[in-house]
């Protein structure tokens, strides 16, 4: 794992570049421009908290606002956006890129690092906009927030883990490709994102502890909805998170010679 890191930071500039440029050519012909990064989470954000507060009247316990439900989806969608994105990068980016594989000699590791990096400039969009939002909704930032950080760094390693894994296994077998997009679906549900832990019946909440993304949306719902630190540990997400990592390092630096071949 060291050693593709150190090709990585060897080739920090190729793949600085290569994030900017793909932004560049996303939005080349675009009127609006690099705007677009900021409009489509502004009307995400816009929809949640007009809809489902005006119109649905959903409510949180404990919380007084008429926007909590609103903030409460808003927040754990922070943490699986960034999440869903860059196993979904991840999972197409040595198929989307296979001609460039042979043709070009340079670290095959700085592929993935360029999703994930598009992915977080993606997120961190997202981010600025929630925080411009949630004041109007009277949501205030505190101390807590400063958990931020570290829970955005355990979702992109826990995200990039999987997506290494998947990504590697959906060179071979490209059934992998299809199989993992009903996953995230089934994923996305069984994680509390749009309903409130207390709701979920006692037999079925052992299944949150085989699922890492879960104690991560709840610890972005403890920070932005309730204005507290994360209630719950976060030690097994650590955990998971740095066993998915080496096995995907594993995968993907065994199987990288053989994958130029196949693609």
């Amino acid at each position: 794992m060291s050693a593709l890191l150190r090709a990585a930071w060897r080739y920090r500039g190729f793949i600085a570049s290569s994030v900017v440029n793909e932004f560049k050519s996303r939005f080349s012909r675009s009127a609006f421009g690099g705007a677009w990064i900021i409009l489509q989470p502004l009307a995400q954000v816009l929809i949640f908290a007009t809809i489902l507060s005006n119109v649905l009247g959903a409510r949180l316990e404990g919380v007084g606002s008429k926007y909590a439900y609103a903030v409460y989806l808003i927040s754990g969608i922070l943490c699986w956006s960034l999440f869903a994105e860059i196993v979904q990068r991840l999972l197409m980016v040595f198929i989307d890129h296979g001609s460039l594989l042979k043709k070009m000699q340079f670290p095959r590791i700085a592929l993935p690092m360029i999703s994930v990096g598009s992915s977080l400039v993606n997120s961190m969009a997202l981010f600025c906009v929630i925080m411009v939002i949630l004041p109007i909704l009277g949501v205030y930032p505190n101390v807590h927030y400063l958990w931020l950080p570290v829970l955005m760094a355990l979702t992109v390693a826990l995200a990039t883990g999987v997506g290494l894994i998947v990504g590697v296994l959906n060179v071979f077998a490209r059934d992998v490709g299809h199989v993992m997009g009903v996953i995230l679906q089934f994923w996305f549900w069984v994680t509390p994102i749009v309903y409130p832990i207390k709701v979920v019946p006692e037999a079925f909440k052992v299944t949150l502890l085989f699922n890492p993304v879960a104690p991560l949306a709840m610890a972005y719902h403890d920070i932005i909805v309730y204005q507290r630190a994360p209630q719950q540990s976060l030690w097994s997400v650590l955990v998971a998170t740095v066993v998915l990592l080496m096995v995907g390092m594993f995968l993907f630096r065994r199987a990288s010679a053989e994958m130029v071949d196949v693609l």
